[in-house]
């Protein structure tokens, strides 16, 4: 059987999430025939053995977001290359809204709307303005669950290894090279954690300070110093 979708997950210290993310993903309609691969940057593999579906591919990687998904990349099999943090939920009807997106074949990529896990009013207001410069700049962050063609992703080289934006840096050099990028108006809804650790407000701040700074030159090995992500999604 031809794999169509291949659902990549890097995870670190992720034992209390991975389970119900397999499992959000089996209940997505046709998700029970999509290829799912979790690659764990920790080298005993704590996240992996608390998988209990065997039909899982379980791989273990050097740490590190891009190095991550770069192997699961290489180890998939499917058309289509979904890049799914494992705290992000995808929309019920996701791979049916991929499938009809890239039935254009000019199309290269793409990514859904975000919402954000929490009632509180500051969030509704982050939704927004990500949804805004997402549908400006064709360049969607990580939380949005990119997807791309499996060979525009090797046409590209992968994801660079950079401490962080390589969900921009990827995206963005897809966009320079011509590639169309789609925006779903359907929502990837991810959890509130890492804003509610460090702050909402700060960290919603120092997001757009660094991406824009990325955006302008600055190289993301600085830009790292002033960035401090909640270690369990890296």
């Amino acid at each position: 059987m031809n794999v169509i979708f291949s659902l990549i997950i890097p995870v670190l210290h992720e034992t209390s999430a991975i389970r119900e993310a397999v499992d959000r993903i089996r209940m997505l309609d046709g998700g029970e025939t999509v290829e799912i691969i979790v690659v764990d940057g920790d080298p005993e593999g704590e996240t992996l053995r608390a998988i209990p579906d065997g039909a899982v591919r379980k791989l273990l990687s050097e740490q590190g977001r891009g190095r991550q998904l770069n192997r699961g990349a290489e180890a998939a099999s499917g058309e289509v290359l979904v890049f799914l943090h494992a705290d992000t939920a995808l929309p019920t009807n996701a791979l049916t809204r991929i499938g009809e997106a890239l039935s254009d074949d000019t199309l290269a990529g793409g990514a859904f709307d975000l919402e954000i896990d929490s009632p509180r009013p500051i969030f509704r207001l982050i939704e927004r303005v990500a949804s805004r410069r997402s549908r400006i700049t064709r360049i969607p962050y990580g939380d949005q669950a990119i997807f791309l063609r499996r060979a525009c992703f090797r046409a590209l080289g992968g994801f660079r290894e950079l401490l962080i934006m390589e969900d921009i840096d990827l995206m963005r050099r897809l966009r320079l090279s011509g590639g169309r990028i789609v925006i779903l108006p359907e929502r990837a809804v991810t959890s509130a954690r890492r804003w509610e650790k460090e702050g909402a407000l700060y960290a919603t701040l120092r997001n757009w300070v660094l991406v824009t700074l990325f955006s302008l030159g600055i190289d993301a090995k600085r830009l790292a110093r002033w960035y401090r992500p909640n270690r369990s999604r890296d």
